[in-house]
């Protein structure tokens, strides 16, 4: 697994996601609110300054940025694929 970044603090930056999210092309987040992961990816979300904004296939999902206390790139392997 990549690792995880952590704030201590428990505060993320906005412009970071932005542009680890940009950089990426999609970005794991650990949300404080969240038992699971979330994965966003370029095309379904917006990262405000406040806020972040998942569109999902039934409704959106909105959460703070300061919810956010962990991210990483999302990959895949072979044997994800079971090659």
């Amino acid at each position: 697994m990549p690792a995880l970044v952590n704030h201590s603090n428990g505060v993320m930056n906005a412009d970071t996601l932005q542009a680890e999210l940009e950089a990426a092309g999609e970005l794991m987040v650990t949300v404080e609110t969240f038992e699971e992961p979330l994965e966003l990816h370029r095309h379904d979300t917006e990262i405000g300054t406040e806020e972040i904004t998942l569109e999902l296939t039934d409704g959106k999902l909105v959460f703070d940025v300061d919810a956010v206390v962990g991210y990483w790139k999302h990959q895949h392997s072979l044997s994800d694929y079971g090659l």
